[in-house]
């Protein structure tokens, strides 16, 4: 797919995202000039200890996409065993196409060019819901996730306070 293949595609995601907004997210365009790089706001899900969260994130897709997938790194402080130290979001749908070299994932958990910013944008508030602890992004948090739930949810509670005060 080309780079205006894969503008047009994003540019329609975006028309329809702005014309049916769906629930649990926002999305748009970081700068009108460039549809490959969109800034999110991830709102923390009902019944999860991020509930009442707002959480940016920029997603950045590459000029062959929908062939390969995005980037995707939360600019707001998160603690989540799937989340990088450094912001990215590390779940199958965003790993390339095909068989996982460590053998962790099958090819069909892994990117399809069927996904849509919707769709994970969708994979990432259940990943909030759900965390997974078996391949870790993050293993400090992982780790207080599994031996500590107590002292997780208290600092999940802070970065939830801090992203509802716009810092």
């Amino acid at each position: 797919m080309s780079e205006t293949q894969a503008s047009l595609l994003l540019r329609r995601q975006l028309k329809e995202l702005t014309r049916n907004p769906v629930d649990g997210f926002s999305a748009g365009l970081v700068d009108d000039s460039n549809v490959f790089e969109w800034q999110v706001t991830i709102i923390g899900p009902p019944d999860t200890f991020y509930e009442g969260g707002f959480f940016n994130a920029i997603m950045v897709f590459p000029t062959n996409y929908p062939n390969t997938p995005p980037t995707v790194r939360f600019t707001s402080d998160m603690w989540h065993p799937n989340v990088y130290p450094d912001g990215r979001v590390c779940i199958s749908i965003l790993h390339s196409p095909g068989d996982d070299p460590n053998g962790y994932e099958l090819a069909s958990e892994r990117w399809s060019p069927v996904h849509t910013v919707e769709t994970i944008l969708l994979s990432i508030i259940s990943m909030l819901s759900s965390p997974n602890d078996e391949s870790p992004a993050n293993i400090d948090a992982a780790k207080e996730w599994r031996e500590n739930r107590e002292d997780f949810k208290k600092k999940v509670g802070r970065i939830v306070r801090k992203s509802q005060d716009g810092c």
